[in-house]
């Protein structure tokens, strides 16, 4: 793939000698649904829309006891036929002047995942040797109720980028662009690397898991986990024309849950590899070639994109999605969602 030599900056080089992992692959559109098993597990509907991929077991409750992805799936939206983890952010809206909302899609990569609908790219990343997640494992990185930027930095790697073409990988930022984007807007999500070696969730979704400290992880967290990290192309060419923006200059967008700022961004994830394929994976040193687009783990059984685009559920809660709307899909239980 030509002109991919930014993108390949972006990728943390190990140093040599060091055993490091790259393992990309697509994950097309499970479901957009008002779910969120790990923050409000049991309740339906969840306070605020999400875009879903991986296993088609994600549901309402997620109890890894009553309900083991790797056994109850029976397809994956991810390429790794092994990978029936779930994997999801907020839904982005367009608000119009007149104060109605539409909901953004997203779109496959635009490094080498055009065919897949929508959904989103997926790494796991390691600089050394890493330990595999235990099954029930879930996390969440991020806070929707953030306002500011320092609040946001408190997650170094939760930003924006305005795409000029696919292959734009500068210009990161903690908001939303403020100006239109001639390819879309990229959104990224870094989770922690460091756990704590025994607790598979915690009261707030995060305390189990850390950022390394010096590059190495703290004696609190001290077992390294491989970094899981989403890129979900928003499709906001369609709502390009500043001429539709706000009167006031500002930019259009916002997150299912209210937030105009971009700040708020997060995302969660709930293991579900099958047996020990991701352990194989990164002890395998599996890296994807970032110049054809290839998965390249031959540990690991890939399947076609459209193989990935067929896996889907239906949604649980039922409600207009596609309109142009009133209000942002739970605005009556979220409070004021701006």
């Amino acid at each position: 793939m030509r002109g991919f030599s930014s993108f390949q900056a972006a990728i943390a080089l190990a140093p040599a000698g060091v055993i490091s992992t790259t393992l990309r692959f697509s994950c097309a559109q499970l479901v957009v649904d008002r779910l969120d098993p790990i923050v409000n597990p049991g309740q339906n509907p969840s306070p605020h829309l999400h875009q879903i991929v991986g296993g088609d077991a994600f549901n309402v409750t997620m109890d890894h006891e009553a309900h083991d992805q790797a056994t109850t799936a029976t397809c994956t939206s991810c390429q790794p036929m092994e990978d029936f983890s779930n994997y999801w952010t907020a839904v982005l809206f367009y608000k119009a002047r007149n104060g109605t909302y539409k909901r953004v899609s997203t779109v496959g990569n635009g490094l080498g995942y055009t065919a897949s609908n929508g959904g989103q790219t997926v790494y796991y990343l390691s600089n050394g040797k890493v330990t595999a997640f235990t099954p029930g494992f879930r996390m969440t990185v991020g806070n929707p109720s953030y306002k500011t930027q320092a609040e946001a930095r408190k997650n170094p790697a939760l930003q924006f980028t305005c795409l000029d073409s696919p292959m734009t990988r500068s210009g990161y930022r903690y908001d939303f662009p403020t100006t239109p984007c001639k390819g879309g807007i990229m959104v990224t999500v870094r989770f922690p690397t460091c756990w704590n070696g025994k607790d598979t969730n915690s009261p707030d979704h995060q305390s189990h898991v850390a950022y390394p400290v010096s590059r190495k992880c703290p004696s609190t967290h001290p077992v390294a986990i491989p970094e899981v990290f989403y890129e979900t192309y928003w499709d906001t060419r369609p709502f390009n024309s500043k001429a539709d923006w706000p009167a006031d200059g500002s930019q259009p967008f916002v997150w299912s849950f209210g937030d105009n700022t971009g700040y708020g961004n997060h995302g969660d994830y709930v293991f579900g590899w099958k047996g020990d394929a991701l352990q194989r994976a990164m002890d395998a040193n599996c890296n994807s070639d970032l110049i054809n687009d290839k998965v390249n783990c031959p540990t690991l059984k890939i399947q076609p994109i459209a193989e990935t685009n067929k896996c889907t559920v239906k949604r649980r809660v039922k409600e207009d999605l596609d309109s142009w709307l009133k209000a942002l899909p739970g605005s009556d239980m979220s409070g004021d969602m701006r």
